[in-house]
């Protein structure tokens, strides 16, 4: 299980309490529903594929997201500007 810990300023900070009641529950939610998101994305993918593969879809949502092999945004952002310099040099 990973923890992450995010810094505001005092700004961010009164800011966000205009909005949200509890700073923590607002940011908890944010982020769990963005990992939600992300997860149903990778699920309906994996199933897709399972099933055009003629196999079936078996385990928890959990065991098909963490069993598919996906691509991380560091990796694909490493892989593009890789790309960008092959197709364009130095010069983009």
């Amino acid at each position: 299980m990973a923890t992450y810990t995010i810094t505001l300023s005092d700004a961010e900070d009164k800011a966000l309490k205009t909005v949200a009641v509890s700073a923590q529950d607002w940011i908890d939610n944010a982020v769990h529903e963005r990992c939600r998101i992300a997860m149903e994305e990778i699920f309906i993918a994996e199933a897709q594929k399972i099933a055009a593969n003629g196999g079936e879809i078996s385990g928890t949502k959990d065991e098909i997201v963490m069993a598919a092999n996906v691509e991380s945004a560091a990796d694909r952002q490493i892989r593009l500007e890789a790309e960008r310099l092959a197709r364009f040099g130095e010069q983009a």
